[in-house]
């Protein structure tokens, strides 16, 4: 497969292996990754709550969003940018692991749903700027946001252990499938 060879190639390459040993940097970007991840899922829940009319109802929803956004992409771009180097410091690793096939999964649904929230139900947002209880819409997104959110989180801390590692040992057959594991040779 071009993709598995690929991300072989690059996990051999010398800034892969650098970032991968390092005694400082490595742990830096995985502690910065987490930092940001904090910041950028914290605003994040802050935004939810408020589309969810739980809390934050006397502050308008543009209002809330002007002030909160800048730190909620702010968090994002640090965020994304230290995954990817995450990920380039052990490609084949976090390939195969199922915990990060689901947390990709699970970043394609919170940013489809943002891309609704803000084509289409943003839209209408002057009409219940300043409502306790923003319509269904908004909820809604609000709801898949936090259940997307939380397993992003969830699925990205469970990246760490390697129950279904390829390499340790026999794994059941929907687990060679599900992580892409070449089979064990008869």
């Amino acid at each position: 497969m071009f993709l598995e060879r690929w991300l072989d190639w690059l996990a051999r390459t010398e800034w892969s292996i650098a970032l991968h040993e390092s005694q400082y940097v490595w742990p830096f970007t995985e502690s910065l990754h987490v930092l940001t991840l904090t910041l950028f899922a914290g605003s994040a829940i802050m935004l939810d709550l408020r589309l969810l009319g739980r809390a934050f109802t006397n502050i308008p929803v543009t209002a809330f969003t002007a002030r909160l956004l800048p730190w909620t992409h702010r968090g994002f771009v640090v965020m994304v940018s230290t995954g990817v180097l995450l990920f380039y410091a052990q490609p084949l690793t976090y390939y195969h692991s199922l915990f990060f096939r689901l947390k990709l999964l699970c970043l394609a649904i919170a940013g489809i749903n943002i891309l609704v929230f803000h084509t289409r139900t943003e839209r209408s947002v002057a009409s219940w700027d300043v409502s306790l209880r923003p319509p269904r819409a908004a909820r809604v997104a609000a709801t898949v946001s936090l259940l997307a959110w939380a397993s992003v989180i969830v699925s990205g801390r469970l990246i760490a252990y390697n129950w279904f590692d390829c390499e340790l040992h026999q794994q059941p057959a929907w687990v060679v499938w599900a992580a892409g594991c070449k089979a064990p040779a008869p």
